[in-house]
């Protein structure tokens, strides 16, 4: 006839006395309570970092504002830099008056014409009334990922690159 439903033997074991075996309250808490230990060392491994979106946000940043400067100078035919501060993890786009603050934790590195480092912190890439530009780069890292963003100084095209 076949095995009998699992509710009617659970049924049928208590009718005849026999006890089932649970899991008691004290061996749960004692389990969670592993568990959480084991959590608490393991998050600050890989937590703590930068993710790869926040990186990946912050390149699109990056890329937007020099794309806006390279807009800005087509548009009143006059030059526009973008001034990064590697140090504060800044950039500002000449006449827009905003500055944009990338995550701490990532490193910037920019590469440019010497004429436009103002010191070793602190640099532009600039933009002429052409669309050209002086041309650089931005290199953004976070532990072992890195994203650059290439300028191109012939036609001032911004190019994110893995």
């Amino acid at each position: 006839m076949g095995s009998r439903p699992a509710a009617l033997s659970i049924i049928g074991a208590l009718r005849a006395g026999r006890r089932l075996r649970g899991v008691t309250l004290l061996e749960l808490l004692i389990v969670l309570s592993i568990m959480a230990v084991l959590a608490a060392m393991v998050m600050p491994i890989f937590g703590g970092g930068v993710s790869a979106g926040e990186l990946k946000g912050a390149t699109r940043e990056i890329a937007a504002g020099l794309r806006l400067a390279r807009s800005e100078a087509l548009a009143t035919r006059k030059e526009t830099r973008v001034m990064l501060d590697l140090e504060g993890r800044t950039f500002q786009v000449e006449r827009d008056g905003r500055t944009h603050t990338l995550p701490r934790r990532i490193e910037l590195k920019l590469f440019t014409a010497q004429s436009d480092l103002v010191n070793e912190k602190i640099g532009a890439i600039r933009f002429f009334p052409d669309g050209g530009s002086n041309g650089g780069r931005v290199t953004l890292t976070a532990g072992e990922r890195k994203f650059n963003v290439d300028v191109d100084w012939l036609t001032g095209r911004v190019a994110i690159l893995d």
